[in-house]
C-alpha cells in the first residue's frame, strides 16, 4: 500500500501511531481525573483536629480566654466546650473564637429543656455550634442524650429495652426543636452503654442507635471508652455505615491485657489513659475508615490529662502524636 503522503505505509503508521498516543492520553487524563477526585473526597483530617476542652479543665477554669488562646496555639482549630464559655455570651464567645481562628463545632455543656431552650439554641447558632445534648425533659429527667457511665444504672434500677426506647424517643424530639437553629442532637459514650440489658441481647448503644432518626441525632462514638469496653470499632462503622458523624478520639493502655471475663467497671477502672499515640489503640486504621463511619468531626480527649502531670502538654502530646498517624 502508498500513502498519498510520502514513503508506502509511512503516513498511515505514523497516524496510527499518533492515534494511539491520543487515546493513551486521554485514558491517563481520565484516570488523573479519578484519582483527583477521589483524593479531593477525602478530608485532611489534620486541617481540623479539634480538642475536647475537657482535656484542659484545670485551665481554662482559671484563665478560659487564655487557655483557649494556647489550644490554638498548638494547632488546634475546633475546640468542643465541655464544662463552661468562660462567662462570655454568644456573640462574644464568637468573637474569641473567630479571632483565635477556632470553630466550636459541637459542645457538652449543653442546653436544658426549660422555657428558655429556644433561646439557648439560638445563642448556639450564634456561636457557630451544629451539635449539642438538651439536659433534662426525658423520662426520668437527667442527661437525656447522654447515657450513664459503666456502673450508674444499678444505682438507679435495671434499664430495660423499653425504657431506653422512650429516651430514643425523647432525644428525637429534641432533635426536632434544634433542627429549627441548624443544630443535631449528639449521643455520646462511655463504657456503660455496651452493658446487656434485661434478657441479654441489647445494649443501651444497640437501642440508641437504632431507634434514634439520623436526620435529627449524630452518634458521638468515644472511640477509647467503646474500646475499653470490647467494642471492635471498624465492625460497629461495617454494621451501622455513616451513624458517626462524631468522635472521641481517646487512647489508652491496658486494654489488650483484660480479660474477656471482666466487668465493664472493672474494664473501666484497668485502663490508662494516654496521649494519643502512646496508648494501643489504632488510630491509623480506624482514620482509614472515617467514611464508612460518616466522620465529619472529631476532637482529642484526655481525662486525666490533669493528674497525667500537665494538661496542655498533654494536649499537645496528642496533637503531634494524631499529626504523626495522619501523616
Amino acid at each position: 500500500m502508498t500513502d498519498t503522503d510520502g514513503a508506502p505505509g509511512q503516513g498511515r503508521r505514523a497516524f496510527l501511531k499518533e492515534l494511539a498516543g491520543a487515546g493513551g492520553a486521554l485514558l491517563m487524563a481520565e484516570q488523573a481525573g479519578r484519582l483527583t477526585a477521589q483524593t479531593a473526597a477525602v478530608p485532611d483530617w489534620k486541617k481540623q483536629m479539634g480538642l475536647e476542652t475537657y482535656t484542659v479543665r484545670d485551665l481554662e477554669a482559671k484563665d478560659f480566654e487564655g487557655t483557649m488562646a494556647k489550644v490554638a496555639g498548638i494547632g488546634y482549630k475546633e475546640i468542643e466546650p465541655a464544662t463552661s464559655y468562660g462567662r462570655l455570651d454568644p456573640k462574644a464567645f464568637r468573637a474569641l473564637m473567630d479571632r483565635l481562628g477556632l470553630t466550636a463545632v459541637s459542645t457538652h455543656v449543653g442546653a436544658t429543656d426549660n422555657a428558655d431552650l429556644e433561646k439557648q439554641l439560638e445563642g448556639y447558632q450564634t456561636m457557630g455550634i451544629r451539635y449539642t445534648e438538651i439536659n433534662g425533659g426525658g423520662a426520668g429527667g437527667g442527661r437525656a442524650a447522654t447515657p450513664a457511665p459503666a456502673g450508674a444504672a444499678g444505682a438507679r434500677g435495671a434499664m430495660t429495652e423499653e425504657s431506653v426506647k422512650r429516651r430514643a424517643q425523647e432525644i428525637n424530639r429534641h432533635g426536632e426543636i434544634a433542627k429549627k437553629f441548624g443544630l443535631k442532637m449528639l449521643i455520646h459514650n462511655h463504657t456503660g452503654e455496651f452493658e446487656l440489658l434485661e434478657g441479654g441481647e441489647k445494649t443501651q448503644y444497640d437501642v440508641l442507635l437504632a431507634e434514634t432518626d439520623p436526620a435529627l441525632v449524630a452518634m458521638q462514638l468515644d472511640i477509647g471508652w467503646a474500646s475499653v469496653a470490647g467494642q471492635n470499632i471498624l465492625a460497629m462503622f461495617k454494621r451501622s455505615p455513616g451513624r458517626f458523624e462524631l468522635w472521641h478520639v481517646k487512647d489508652a493502655r491496658g486494654i489488650k491485657a483484660m480479660a474477656a471475663s471482666m466487668s465493664l467497671p472493672e474494664r473501666q477502672s484497668a485502663a490508662y489513659l494516654v496521649p494519643v499515640g502512646q496508648g494501643e489503640i489504632d488510630y491509623k486504621a480506624i482514620f482509614a475508615n472515617a467514611s464508612l463511619a460518616g466522620m465529619k468531626h472529631f476532637c482529642v480527649e484526655q481525662d486525666n490529662a490533669a493528674s497525667w502531670g500537665d494538661s496542655m502538654a498533654a494536649a499537645g502530646a496528642s496533637y503531634q502524636g494524631l499529626m504523626k498517624i495522619l501523616s
